[in-house]
């Protein structure tokens, strides 16, 4: 997972509320044996109008998505941060997120940050011609009109998103303790190391 710490430049100004999973990746896509192209499917359905906001040439790649309240509701699909990360998105900024899907962003390296609704509201005004700046180590979201927004995040998923840590990585910083654990484990129970019975 790369590492968050700081995300520049045009936000999508979506705004919608309550876009549920399948809009974010509908469930045909779901079929995919690989992550990669998903970024395609991505609000296919809102793609479909050919002034849509994802396809346009002033926002098309943008890395911060301004939402509405309640992102990401409906399945618990992993598909739909899959699909975000391949469109571009590492942050999304709205009043709430869905549980699931604020897990999922997490495990893959996307911020989800909580504001209020006018900050929120303020932000997809600013994103309409110009860029946001989201410094996850000083938990602020700042636009070129000094606008600065504070957000609060747990501090495990902080660390792990600072330092790109998914629960592979966070198993692997811990090798050490488990060889030392293992070594120990093959002294004490040969049996479980050679597969014969006790």
């Amino acid at each position: 997972m790369e590492p968050v710490t700081t995300i520049d430049g045009r936000a999508y100004p979506f705004g919608q509320k309550n876009v549920d999973t399948d809009v974010i990746i509908p469930s045909h896509w779901l079929k995919t044996i690989t992550r990669e192209g998903l970024g395609r499917g991505a609000f296919e359905s809102l793609r479909t109008d050919p002034d849509n906001l994802f396809d346009s040439a002033e926002f098309s790649g943008s890395p911060i998505l301004v939402a509405g309240d309640n992102f990401g509701c409906g399945s618990s699909r992993e598909h739909a941060a899959w699909a975000l990360l391949d469109l571009g998105v590492r942050a999304v900024i709205a009043p709430s997120f869905s549980d699931i899907f604020s897990g999922n962003a997490f495990k893959n390296g996307i911020l989800t940050v909580v504001l209020p609704q006018d900050a929120v509201d303020r932000l997809a005004e600013v994103a309409r011609t110009q860029p946001i700046h989201i410094d996850l180590e000083q938990q602020t979201v700042t636009t070129p009109f000094q606008d600065r927004f504070a957000f609060d995040i747990d501090p495990f998923r902080k660390n792990c998103l600072l330092n790109g840590l998914d629960e592979v990585g966070l198993t692997l910083a811990q090798s050490d303790v488990i060889g030392v654990f293992e070594d120990r484990v093959r002294a004490e129970r040969p049996f479980l190391a050679t597969g014969v019975a006790a």
